[in-house]
């Protein structure tokens, strides 16, 4: 199947790249024939210079039109293939429905709360929930950790929150209300959320904050980079905020463009905070600067970190153990310390005797 792909696509391709060079050809050939015989004719006296050059000019319009249709001809069947495809996007049902207008809900009383309820994940056409049972509460202020292995669910559980996709069971309360009788818009605007790859588009630095803040100014850009220890690196460039950023922020570093991304999150003033393992390309005391800058400048919020390092969620107010997809232990780090064995596992992986024993 591959050979006869690649047999196909090969004579496709040469097909395409040899047609321009054909139609240069033939356009000179038929050029020259019509000089030839057009300079014997005005020679003679039985025609003249302006109608040569004329004739000249409707061959060349004529032969392009047609090298015009080549191209149609051969882009015809890709372009129906995308367009099948497309179509395919826009008739998929959407999953995630906003509700009826008139009762969704824009504003709370409550400000910076998160609650768990019980609740069970599975992705669509999935065997089994990735998620069983996850039930916790925050508090305006806390910091909430997850931690486990890779694939016990950490990442699905954040996503959950501004309803990328929506529980299979039970419910998420932001602010005592249900995400789902929330207006999408009003939900997400109370979320800054920083995904585990950082997201850079193609523009210039201050294009990509204000992403996260539409009519931030130099001031609160200033702000933000502070805290998330972007300022330094952005200030040693000539333009700035100016700097052309390459797609997906290819010319930076995986430090520079976790910091951009933290900045463009915390950029606006949100009641929860989610950090999806945000900080695994900072080094150890980068890590540890951004972090007690997010403490003060989250102090009212929410915060919610995915991590794998456990020197990133020490001083947690909760720190919550997954283990294929349940809840394993929840605890401080002390805590877990001593009821956990298997986030001391983890903690005794990557920290020192004197670390481990440590009154944090």
């Amino acid at each position: 199947m591959n050979k006869s792909y690649k047999s196909l696509s090969s004579k496709l391709f040469k097909t395409i790249a040899i047609t321009p060079a054909i139609f240069s050809l033939l356009l000179n050939m038929v050029i020259i024939t019509i000089l030839w015989f057009g300079s014997s004719m005005i020679a003679e006296g039985n025609m003249q210079v302006g109608i040569m050059v004329a004739f000249i000019e409707y061959v060349f319009h004529a032969l392009y039109s047609l090298l015009i249709f080549a191209n149609i001809f051969m882009m015809f069947p890709r372009a129906s293939v995308s367009a099948s495809r497309l179509q395919e996007v826009m008739d998929t049902p959407i999953t995630v429905a906003e509700p009826d207008a008139q009762v969704a809900i824009t504003d709370t009383e409550e400000h910076g709360t998160l609650e768990f309820r019980n609740v069970d994940f599975a992705y669509p056409d999935a065997s089994k929930p990735v998620l069983r049972n996850i039930s916790f509460k925050t508090e305006p202020g806390q910091t909430v950790a997850f931690i486990g292995s890779t694939g016990s669910g950490k990442s699905t559980i954040v996503k959950l929150i501004p309803r990328f996709y929506d529980v299979t069971k039970g419910q998420i309360l932001v602010d005592g209300v249900d995400v789902r009788n929330y207006e999408l818009n009003a939900l997400r605007n109370k979320i800054g959320y920083t995904p585990q790859k950082a997201l850079l588009f193609t523009g210039d630095i201050a294009e990509n904050l204000r992403y996260g803040k539409f009519n931030a100014d130099e001031a609160d850009m200033e702000h933000a980079t502070s805290v998330s220890q972007a300022y330094e690196f952005i200030h040693r460039l000539d333009t700035k905020y100016g700097t052309h950023l390459d797609e997906g922020g290819a010319n930076l570093s995986g430090g520079q463009k976790q910091r951009l991304s933290i900045a463009r999150s915390i950029i606006a003033d949100r009641e929860i905070y989610i950090f999806d393992d945000s900080f695994s390309a900072l080094d150890f005391k980068t890590d540890a600067a951004v972090r007690q800058a997010l403490k003060e400048e989250t102090k009212d919020a929410t915060t919610i970190i995915v991590a794998q390092r456990v020197s990133s969620i020490i001083h947690a107010d909760q720190i919550i153990v997954l283990d294929e997809g349940e809840v394993a232990a929840l605890g401080t780090h002390k805590e877990l310390l001593k009821s956990s064995k298997l986030y001391y596992d983890i903690a005794s992986s990557q920290l020192s005797e004197e670390e481990l024993n440590r009154d944090y």
